[in-house]
């Protein structure tokens, strides 16, 4: 079962005096690249709780969150008054004005507020850790949702090419037949004399240039391999990725191949559906 890169999980916890909200976001990235966003006084934290999130998520472009908000009483942030003070009096040098409004630009000011050093409590910080495994498994149920979609998406395009595929099969001995009566016709309007033995045995050395026999073997098996691949118990993007690329390279044979107008309509229609099973491919995990 495959799982998208996109995702989204979110966890609160309420303390007595605290309110806890972790919030994780990812979009599709070849690599894991974690952006996180989490307040000074756990900072020394941070690659603890990015370990956690790369074990779980493995790849994707994540943004992590994390948000202390104050609910009682208990703050560790005072108001520095004396560098208040100093800025009112710079500012009344500047200009006169209304004691209140200088007050408001002051406290906009750097500087202004001032935050004690606290350890991190153990029992807190263990209450953020379950919290982000619970976030973790919110986001992961919501690419596994997400992956459910692709797949089923991706299993109908499989569907549709097969059936190109089916179609390219029931035409080509007309096809060779028809590149056959152009030939002759060719060769007939020149009016030379020629041996038919030497002209047989260039012809069939011609129209085995145009055989896609392989190519159609090739094609109908790794059509099977991606199915396969999709249906296994990992997600696996970029082993689907890469078989992509050979299903496309077959198609691209073909129709080089092909010299016949309606096989390369078939053709463009295959390289469409491959087309759109690439753009959605990079959101595969």
């Amino acid at each position: 079962m495959i799982q998208s890169m996109t995702g989204y999980g979110k966890h609160i916890v309420q303390l007595s005096s605290k309110k806890i909200s972790l919030e994780l976001k990812s979009l599709n990235s070849k690599n894991l690249d974690i952006n996180a966003r989490i307040p000074q006084a756990f900072r020394e934290k941070e690659l603890q709780l990015r370990k956690t999130i790369a074990d779980s998520l493995i790849r994707g472009k994540v943004d992590f969150s994390l948000y202390i908000e104050i609910t009682g009483e208990e703050t560790s942030t005072e108001v520095n008054a004396g560098v208040v003070k100093k800025y009112m009096q710079q500012l009344r040098e500047i200009a006169d004005g209304d004691e209140v409004k200088l007050l408001e630009i002051a406290l906009r000011m750097p500087d202004t507020l001032k935050t004690d050093k606290q350890d991190i409590d153990p029992e807190e910080f263990k209450t953020i850790e379950n919290a982000l495994i619970e976030a973790l498994k919110a986001i992961n149920t919501f690419r596994t949702e997400e992956g459910m979609v692709l797949e089923k998406d991706f299993t109908n395009r499989l569907t549709t090419l097969d059936r190109l595929l089916e179609e390219v099969k029931a035409m080509d001995d007309d096809r060779l037949g028809t590149i056959r009566e152009r030939l002759e016709k060719a060769v007939a309007d020149l009016k030379v004399d020629l041996d038919a033995n030497r002209f047989e045995q260039e012809l069939i050395y011609y129209l085995e240039k145009y055989d896609i026999t392989e190519e159609k073997v090739r094609l109908a098996n790794h059509l099977d391999y991606f199915r396969t691949t999709l249906n296994s118990a990992d997600s696996n993007g970029k082993k689907l990725g890469f078989i992509s690329q050979e299903i496309g390279r077959e198609i691209n044979t073909i129709g080089s191949k092909a010299n016949y107008a309606p096989m390369q309509q078939l053709v463009v229609q295959m390289k469409d559906e491959l087309e759109k099973i690439k753009e959605q491919m990079l959101n595969v995990l």
